[in-house]
């Protein structure tokens, strides 16, 4: 299991345990599951998915150490 933590600049917007996480990275998108290596990527314009949900972003970074995936994103507040 991950420990994954979404923030924005208004709220958490998610944490909590998950299998899996997909993120839109710069370079393309990538999954981050269980013993992922560390890692630090900034994100594009897409759509983070976790545990069936999805959370559209315009940007942001991830980083991955240790099960825990932290991600800073910029939302579009309708």
């Amino acid at each position: 299991m991950l420990k994954l933590k979404i923030v924005s600049p208004e709220r958490i917007e998610f944490t909590g345990e998950v299998e899996s996480v997909k993120v839109p990275g710069t370079q393309g998108n990538f999954e981050i599951l269980t013993d992922h290596a560390p890692i630090i990527s900034s994100l594009q314009k897409g759509v983070v998915e976790y545990d069936g949900k999805q959370l559209e972003i315009l940007g942001g970074f991830v980083a991955v150490q240790k099960n825990e995936v932290s991600i800073c994103v910029e939302k579009d507040e309708d």
